[in-house]
């Protein structure tokens, strides 16, 4: 199996298996965003404690990259701390830039590195982690 065969596995697979998908209460931080040049929209949200993601779940609507990427987020930012999830969220876009990163630690990420060759679906695997730095504090959203 090729390489780009896999990742496209992985992909498909959070798609239509998406880990973490569903609601908290009102006490959970949300963030709502939206891509509106293809119309993605993510509800993430995250349960923090001491500047910890407790647990991190997500709603929305869009193509398999976004929702694809909002999945295998939230799996690799639950027990984190806020610095650990940006390390994370740094790396990932470094990735989209076409930067060679390693996720050791949840490298299903690495599944989404083929997105960068295509400029205009960048936005559509950024959106979760863009609600993420927004969730916790940290307002830059560049892809």
């Amino acid at each position: 199996m090729q390489l780009d065969d896999l990742y496209r596995r992985v992909i498909m697979d959070h798609y239509k298996n998406p880990r973490n998908r569903g609601t908290f209460g009102d006490e959970a931080v949300t963030v709502n965003l939206n891509n509106p040049t293809c119309g993605d929209r993510i509800s993430l949200q995250l349960l923090i404690e001491d500047n910890k993601i407790i647990d991190a779940k997500y709603t929305g609507e869009g193509c398999s990259i976004s929702m694809s990427s909002a999945s295998m987020m939230t799996e690799a930012v639950k027990g984190r701390t806020y610095e650990e999830a940006l390390d994370i969220a740094t790396r990932f876009s470094a990735l989209m830039k076409g930067e060679d990163v390693q996720f050791d630690e949840y490298e299903e990420i690495e599944a989404l590195s083929g997105v960068n060759k295509f400029p205009a679906r960048i936005k559509c695997a950024t959106l979760a982690w863009n609600a993420l730095r927004k969730g916790i504090g940290e307002d830059s959203t560049t892809n």
